[in-house]
């Protein structure tokens, strides 16, 4: 079996979101899934089977499938580009969250991903002794969102993962306004095993319907501020959002089970 690893989020390797990338023939078990997955220790590992003139997408953490995943999307649809389609312009995924299309926009790939509602939440205490400071907001979409003033507070938090589990939400997103972008962010997920994920696709179909409606633009650049880093170019339309984005290849290798 095929085994790709692609920095997602990036134009240079060490810098974005790691992503393994399985393209199979057929699908294997499930538990094969999770154990090439827990082997691998990424984030997020996908797997893609083509079905008629589309392609199956599952994403897994080493805690289990998910329902969506930006980074290892992009990152899948990369190495179907490079490798396997290089003379189409868009590649159709079939997925959990329903059909998602990724095209080639000059040296960016462009996903079309669903807007998560955002229901404003009350700042609890329980929420400030997880994350270590005091949001001036929180939503609630398939993740907990907390929004801060300065940029350098979300650049420094230090949250206590075990209590973190403890949140409602399946990731935690934190958010400010960046100084030289529309905004900042980090995404936390020990609930999937993952202390903080670099660049946080699925994460930024909160960020950015949040800071869309809050500077009245549809237009936003984003800047994930994890060790690792990564800009994501995005746009609203409608209930959708448009996340754009560079990729690099990091290895290819087979895998031998």
């Amino acid at each position: 079996m095929k085994q790709y690893v692609v920095d997602a989020f990036t134009d240079e390797v060490f810098h974005g979101n790691q992503a393994a990338i399985c393209v199979m023939e057929k699908w294997i078990p499930e538990h094969l899934m999770m154990n090439i997955t827990r082997e691998n220790n990424f984030s997020e590992t996908a797997f893609a089977v083509k079905e008629d003139n589309r392609y199956h997408l599952r994403w897994f953490t080493p805690g289990g499938e998910i329902d969506l995943c930006g980074h290892a999307t992009l990152a899948c649809a990369y190495v179907l580009f490079r490798f396997y389609i290089p003379d189409e312009e868009k590649v159709v995924f079939s997925t959990l969250s329903g059909e998602l299309t990724v095209s080639r926009n000059d040296e960016l790939l462009e996903m079309v991903f669903p807007a998560y509602q955002l229901k404003k939440v009350p700042v609890t205490a329980t929420m400030i002794d997880a994350i270590g400071a005091v949001p001036t907001e929180a939503y609630m979409g398939r993740d907990l969102l907390c929004v801060f003033d300065d940029e350098e507070t979300v650049r420094n938090l230090k949250p206590d993962m075990q209590k973190l589990e403890g949140l409602d939400g399946l990731l935690l997103q934190v958010t400010a306004p960046g100084r030289d972008t529309d905004s900042v962010s980090r995404s936390f997920a020990p609930k999937l095993n993952v202390t903080e994920d670099p660049v946080c696709g699925s994460g930024h179909c909160h960020i950015v319907p949040y800071w869309a409606d809050r500077l009245g633009k549809k237009t936003i650049k984003a800047y994930q501020a994890s060790e690792r880093g990564g800009t994501l170019y995005c746009r609203m339309s409608g209930d959708k959002v448009l996340l754009a984005g560079k990729a690099a290849l990091f290895s290819e290798c087979e895998l031998h089970v």
